[in-house]
């Protein structure tokens, strides 16, 4: 009996997501290039990319680079219905099933041959029907690991298939950039290009000792894992979050204090009503910058105790922020980002009467009051008036 050279992990990628969903809906669109939002790109479409345009660049550079682009509002619940959709074709595919967000997803077909053929043949299949029945273009990646998958999918793009078989797993990574490991980004990057190593399998050739002094001990032994595609991971289904995380990004505009605490205090009132909705609390708070040279900082703080309070969350986050503004002065800020990790899975919410003495019952009273009459029932004074940006579709906490 022959062995399969094919890898059983699908990572399935929808193309340039907000953008082609905006194609789709107005055939007017079709070939052109689109950049959807207006103030700050939150998604372009193939064409406006090849014109330089990316997601979080501000609104005005990105049409200075693609003239003719057109600019089109965000519609949420539209992407919302898309995802749901293509999730429901993942569900006809194999039951194990990891979202990863709304536009992605890994999906183990392992136990299908017999049923629906090589991973290949299944994968293929799963575009055709995405195409067919949600009317989007969508690459998947195939391979034996879900870092090598989701690597060919990113190789693959727009709307491709790659395989990866067994026999060529390093012949296929070992010459692909750094910038393709999970977790090198431009700092890492630039440890590793002043070393001279710019591809995989330089990495692989370093060694784990070198990279462990020259990235630390957990960065060294990751990237080596990596670069020899040692992955081990299964698809896991109905995984919970191990962090929340949201964004806004700001363009170039230059803000006041006053400003960056209100986007800061929105971000943290949405991070932390999907904690109470989920029923988890968090025990650190991450505040994450990009300032206007591309660069990037993180801050982070660990609590003594869980918590999913508003007030405790949203001091620290302040706390964070202020320990950052000289770098903000300095280096102008164009993203702000708050995340929440350490979840607590067994959170007990609070279900008293609200009486003024416990901000976990101010907080359930608040809740509760958004259940009923909707999320902009009620507000703080501080943020009246204040857009706080689109509200991005997420999958399930």
């Amino acid at each position: 009996m022959s062995v399969p050279n094919e890898g059983p992990i699908l990572h399935a990628d929808l193309d340039a997501f907000y953008a082609s969903v905006e194609q789709r809906d107005d055939p007017r669109l079709r070939g052109r290039p689109v950049i959807v939002g207006g103030g700050v790109v939150l998604a372009a479409s193939y064409e406006a990319k090849a014109c330089g345009v990316r997601t979080a660049m501000g609104g005005g550079l990105a049409r200075r680079l693609c003239p003719g682009a057109v600019v089109v509002p965000p519609r949420m619940s539209a992407y919302s219905a898309a995802s749901k959709a293509v999730f429901a074709v993942f569900a006809q595919t194999t039951p194990l099933v990891e979202g990863l967000s709304i536009d992605e997803a890994f999906l183990d077909v392992g136990g299908l041959a017999r049923l629906a053929g090589t991973p290949s043949r299944i994968a293929a299949r799963l575009r055709r029907e995405v195409a067919e029945q949600v009317g989007l273009p969508i690459t998947v990646g195939v391979a034996r690991t879900k870092f090598l998958a989701k690597v060919a999918s990113g190789v693959a793009k727009p709307d491709g298939l790659l395989v990866v078989p067994h026999d060529g797993e390093l012949a296929f990574l070992h010459p692909l950039p750094v910038e393709r490991l999970w977790g090198v980004g431009q700092v890492t990057a630039g440890k590793l290009h002043t070393r001279g190593i710019r591809t995989v399998g330089q990495v692989a050739r370093l060694g784990e000792a070198e990279l462990v002094s020259l990235l630390g001990r957990g960065t060294g032994r990751h990237l080596y894992a990596l670069a020899n595609n040692h992955d081990p991971r299964p698809v896991r289904v109905g995984q919970r979050r191990r962090s929340m995380g949201a964004q806004r990004a700001l363009g170039r505009k230059q803000r006041s204090p006053q400003e960056l605490d209100a986007i800061l205090t929105a971000l943290v009132d949405r991070l932390t009503r999907r904690l109470r909705g989920a029923g988890r609390e968090c025990r650190t708070v991450t505040l994450r910058l990009r300032f206007a040279d591309f660069t990037r900082a993180t801050r982070s703080h660990t609590l003594r105790e869980p918590t999913a309070h508003t007030e405790t969350v949203l001091e620290t986050a302040r706390r964070l922020l202020a320990a950052a503004r000289p770098l903000i002065e300095r280096q102008g800020l164009t993203l702000i980002g708050v995340a929440l990790s350490q979840l607590d899975n067994d959170a007990v919410q609070l279900t008293l009467p609200f009486d003024g003495t416990d901000a976990g019952d101010l907080d359930n009273a608040l809740d509760g009051v958004r259940s009923r009459f909707g999320s902009s029932a009620i507000t703080r004074a501080t943020l009246l008036g204040h857009d706080d940006g689109p509200s991005v579709p997420l999958l399930p906490d």
